[in-house]
């Protein structure tokens, strides 16, 4: 009924190629989240702050909350958006989620 000391012992000794076999699965499953979850969230994280950093005067914007206008100004880390004529708010570059027109320079006539 009872498992003796000898039987015990002789269990335990089960090689060092086993026990890395047992973290190839580990392994893998930290691979597949790599580049299904990190790798994909970190280029949507660039792609946001190139977008933020190249918001200019004129471009239309969508914030997270919501609210669709001009941009009337742009300071450091914070933008005037026109939301109706004489109407503007402050929001925090960080919450643009979109531009929907951005303004591009007109070529002089020369």
């Amino acid at each position: 009924m009872f498992v003796t000391p000898a039987y015990a012992q002789a269990a335990g000794n089960a090689g060092s190629g086993a026990a890395f076999a047992q973290f190839i699965p580990l392994i893998l499953i930290f691979a597949i989240m790599y580049f299904l979850m990190i790798r994909p969230q970190q280029k949507r994280v660039k792609q946001h702050k190139e977008m933020v950093s190249a918001l200019k005067k004129g471009d239309q914007v969508v914030t997270q909350g919501g609210i669709i206008g001009k941009v009337a100004s742009v300071r450091d880390d914070e933008l005037e958006v026109e939301i109706a004529t004489g109407v503007k708010v402050r929001v925090v570059r960080g919450t643009v989620s979109q531009v929907l027109s951005a303004t591009t320079p007109v070529a002089a006539n020369g």
